[in-house]
């Protein structure tokens, strides 16, 4: 874990002890929307939130410890992981029609913005120019990967 900054502390225990707790709280007493848009709006969201998340863990498995992950879904975002589980918290939003749950994960993916950059300080320090070359090339959570000499 990185060393964090008040700032960083407070955004991450915000977010671990209140906001994702009641969000995980709150969706259980809410129904699905069946046979609505926002279920086959909210369902595929979810699902590509999954999958994106499962890939970021083989992703880490298949990476020696002593080399960043810079493959399969860490290809196109640096934080897969959380882009996964902002998805997961969309559809779940989409798919309750809940807008609770929506603002929930907008206030989730600001605060773990200053979360990331305390993550990204302690990835450089510890792998060096690697990790430089990697965050300059891939997008902090999602978009298109600049090309590079060695990554066509």
């Amino acid at each position: 874990m990185p060393p964090y900054n008040r700032t960083e502390k407070i955004s991450v225990l915000t977010t671990h002890a209140f906001i994702m707790p009641a969000v995980a709280i709150y969706s259980i007493f809410l129904p699905l929307k069946l046979a609505t848009a926002w279920l086959y709006t909210g369902l595929p969201i979810c699902f590509i939130g999954g999958i994106l998340m499962l890939i970021a863990y083989i992703s880490i498995r298949d990476t020696p410890p002593d080399k960043p992950v810079t493959k399969g879904a860490y290809h196109i975002s640096r934080h897969p992981l959380y882009v996964g589980q902002f998805l997961i918290y969309v559809g779940m939003g989409l798919a309750c029609a809940s807008w609770v749950i929506l603002l929930s994960a907008t206030a989730w993916i600001i605060l773990w913005q200053i979360a990331i950059s305390a993550e990204e300080r302690d990835l450089v320090e510890h792998y060096g120019e690697s990790y430089r070359e990697y965050m300059n090339r891939t997008p902090r959570l999602i978009g298109i990967p600049k090309s590079s000499n060695n990554n066509p």
